[in-house]
């Protein structure tokens, strides 16, 4: 009875496979074989990562070999090897060739050993299903789907419940119990547990699968611990070996991995990761975030590959729109970044409905700049305008500035830039780049005696060399010709190498009769000017001439020269254009940056001495102009270190480019400019010791700006950030008790303050006490 039984069902399982083979798409689909010759992916292929492939070898399905196989298997065992039919087997030497082919992703459990008589045709691996009966008994349909998902790309043959929440709990209290540790995510106590089993039992052995699963989530974790520390060779490390974390349900694993390949300079497996999600992946939701995610750490170009794979919605529109406009902000700003960059008009378009439209000040900046960076100055002006008429702040007046600089309009240049002169760095290196330009003017331009008081007072406070040698030649072209040598005098003073100022001194002491003065002049300049050197008797010049307009140069933001300071001149010019100066007033040094083009005097042949001397470091070779740059920055003269750098980061050596782009950053930060050393310190690769330094201070020096400006959440995030890469100096912990301070966060601020006090910090016995007398006004000390 029991064989015919077992006879009609194997025929029954015969016929359904015969049938089936007549859709065979319904068959793959049926035993989660996938699709012939297109297999549906499991795994992100990642170097040595393989994915895994239920058919794969599999292309032709022999139904008689399979019901051969489940004969072998449902027929009872011959009562003793070779007593009858010996040629039994003859048909099944195919059968083991069919089993192995599908590569199961987890090897089978074996419940018992195959009987010997049975080498021939290996028995059908037996089902683990304690993960299925333990999920369907805790009613977790998610788990219990995916569970059955995956047993069935293993066992194509196996069969899941019709009922799976009918499927009974395990008998085994303590699998029970371990299946519940690792549902609660308690690994450690779950290896105890296990541990603790197989010492009291010495034959009871742990599910595989349960096993595996905890393989498996253990370096889960370990992988987001890494991530989390920014440990990014770590984690490509655990994914590599993991590689069944890298599929759609744990696509959090998948931004990560992205994110390690990028951070260790392999932007191209990085984006291959953001690809595998975005053609394999459905859920709308993290498709997505992995866009938005991708798009703050790949380039434009690579975004652009990745758009493509967008998939369109029911309603005709496109499943990125709703972040699309973030998108084009995001590409407009790069191209701010990279003036080589070229934007696709759809986006610069998209940005413009968004300025005229939306309200924002920032969309027309973004436009402004962009425009700006590629000599697009009449649209430069513009979008600037546009920004300042929405909100006047001080990016917009920079920009409109400069526009307006390039268009030969310093005067309202200068205008425009002087309520935000002492905003930032970068303003007060455009304003003065507006000063130089209005000054150096031809004709003169008739300037309000209010304009000129205010320019020279800015100059002299800012040491800034370039526009005191234009006010020599302003007050030369009004025959002041004291008030011009003063004025060059002082520009010498601040820059003693300053070849355009001495040479405009000598001519207008000669034009005064001062001999003694143009002698002086001369043996000083011997050897580094020819002009000055070898100038010619200019007795008979006129004294009213007026001095022949000096040819258009390139400003140079000069860094003060450690020289004794002299009083600036004094003699007014006419009294429509008087100009008030106050002898020995107190200067504050600072930094400027290259900004616009001003006309200076050209200057002759002279030979370099060291680096005290100005010359243009694009003359140089990459070697010596990077040797230029290092000696520039020991003297304190970083604006000019940058450009000497500049032309340094040209070297076909890669280890020059190294560290060139090293020292700009350097320069840049010792000016300011922590926006610009970040951009120069990805213009080379740099090793992890010094992208760490330059990171860690290029936030120490964002969160000081930040709290100057008052912007108290973002100072903390900056010091958040550097908090995270290097231990937080006593310092930066003043400056985070005040940033709690102000926002009237005064618990934390008491904790910092009294760690930072207890180090013997006089700045935090002082927050202390701001603390105090703002939550106790009301008690004298």
């Amino acid at each position: 009875m029991k064989s015919s039984l077992v006879a009609i069902s194997a025929a029954v399982v015969v016929a359904t496979l015969v049938t089936g083979l007549k859709d065979r798409a319904a068959l793959q689909e049926r035993f989660g074989l996938g699709s012939a010759g297109k297999p549906a992916p499991e795994l992100m292929m990642m170097g040595r990562i393989k994915p895994t492939d239920a058919s794969a070898g599999n292309p032709e399905f022999n139904a008689q070999l399979v019901a051969d196989k489940i004969e072998a298997i449902t027929s009872p065992s011959p009562p003793a090897p070779g007593a009858r039919e010996p040629d039994a087997a003859a048909p099944q030497p195919a059968a083991p060739q069919t089993v192995a082919q599908p590569a199961p992703v987890t090897p089978p459990i074996v419940s018992a050993p195959p009987a010997p008589q049975q080498a021939a045709a290996p028995a059908q691996p037996a089902v683990d299903e304690s993960a299925l009966r333990y999920f369907a008994s805790r009613g977790d349909k998610v788990r219990l789907q995916a569970e059955i998902s995956r047993l069935q790309a293993l066992y194509p043959n196996w069969v899941p419940p019709a009922d799976p929440l009918a499927v009974p709990q395990n008998g085994d209290k303590q699998l029970e119990a371990m299946w519940q540790l690792y549902s609660d995510g308690r690994y450690a106590e779950l290896r105890k547990a296990v541990a603790d089993r197989q010492a009291a039992d010495a034959g009871w052995q742990p599910p595989a699968d349960l096993l595996d699963r905890l393989d498996v989530a253990e370096a889960r974790a370990r992988l987001v611990n890494a991530s989390d520390l920014k440990q990014y060779a770590t984690v490509v490390d655990i994914a590599a070996a993991t590689p069944s974390l890298l599929t759609c349900s744990e696509v959090d694993v998948l931004w990560r991995v992205a994110e390690a390949f990028i951070q260790t300079e392999r932007a191209q497996r990085g984006q291959d990761a953001y690809t595998y999600i975005l053609k394999n992946c459905a859920n709308p939701a993290e498709r997505q975030a992995t866009v938005e995610k991708a798009s703050t750490l790949l380039a434009y170009q690579p975004m652009q590959a990745l758009l493509t794979l967008e998939r369109p919605a029911a309603d005709g529109s496109k499943e990125f729109d709703a972040i699309r406009d973030n998108l084009t902000r995001r590409f407009m700003a790069e191209g701010n970044d990279d003036p080589k960059l070229v934007i696709a008009p759809d986006y610069i378009a998209r940005l413009e409905k968004l300025a005229e439209t939306g309200g924002l000040a920032s969309d027309a900046l973004l436009l402004g700049w962009y425009q700006l960076r590629r000599n697009n100055d009449a649209d430069a002006e513009k979008w600037f305008r546009a920004a300042r008429a929405k909100q006047d702040s001080a990016a917009a007046s920079q920009g409109l500035a400069l526009a307006l600089i390039a268009r030969k309009a310093p005067e309202e240049a200068e205008d425009v830039m002087f309520r935000w002169r002492a905003d930032s760095e970068d303003a007060t290196s455009t304003y003065l780049a507006a000063t130089a330009n209005l000054m150096a003017l031809q004709p003169p331009a008739d300037l309000a005696e209010d304009v000129l008081h205010r320019i020279a007072t800015e100059v002299i406070a800012r040491k800034y060399v370039p526009t005191a040698q234009q006010f020599g030649w302003y007050a030369r072209s009004l025959n002041q010709f004291q008030t011009a040598a003063r004025w060059f005098e002082t520009a010498l003073a601040w820059k003693s190498d300053d070849e355009p100022s001495a040479y405009g001194l000598v001519i207008t002491r000669e034009q005064l009769s001062d001999r003694k003065a143009v002698l002086d002049l001369q043996r000083a300049w011997a050897g580094r000017s020819s002009r000055i050197t070898n100038l010619e008797d200019t007795s008979s010049l006129i004294p009213n001439a007026v001095m022949p307009p000096p040819e258009k140069g390139t400003l140079a933001a000069q860094q003060p020269a450690a020289q004794p300071t002299q009083n600036p001149p004094t003699e007014p010019l006419p009294a429509e254009r008087r100009i008030t100066l106050q002898p020995g007033s107190q200067v504050v040094v600072r930094a400027a940056r290259p900004a616009m083009e001003t006309v200076t005097v050209p200057r002759g042949p002279r030979q370099t001495r060291g680096c005290s001397t100005t010359i243009d470091a694009g003359q140089l070779k990459p070697a010596d102009a990077l040797s230029r740059g290092w000696c520039l920055m020991d003297i304190n003269r970083p604006m000019e270190a940058i450009s000497a750098f500049e032309a340094a980061l040209q070297s076909p050596t890669r280890k020059v480019r190294e560290d060139a782009a090293y020292g700009q950053s350097l320069a840049y930060l010792r000016a300011g400019l922590s926006g610009n050393a970040a951009v120069a310190a990805t213009k080379a690769p740099q090793n992890r010791q010094r992208a760490a330094e330059l990171q860690v201070a290029i936030l120490a020096d964002r969160a000081l700006s930040a709290f100057d400006a008052g912007r108290y959440r973002e100072t903390l995030i900056y010091l958040d950030q550097r908090a995270q890469l290097q231990q937080e100096r006593i310092d930066l912990m003043v400056l985070r008790g005040y940033c709690y301070l102000n926002l009237k966060m005064y618990g934390d601020a008491t904790r910092i303050f009294e760690a930072a006090a207890a180090t013997g910090s006089r700045d935090a016995a002082r927050g202390l006490a701001d603390v105090r007398n703002v939550t106790h006004p009301d008690v004298n000390d």
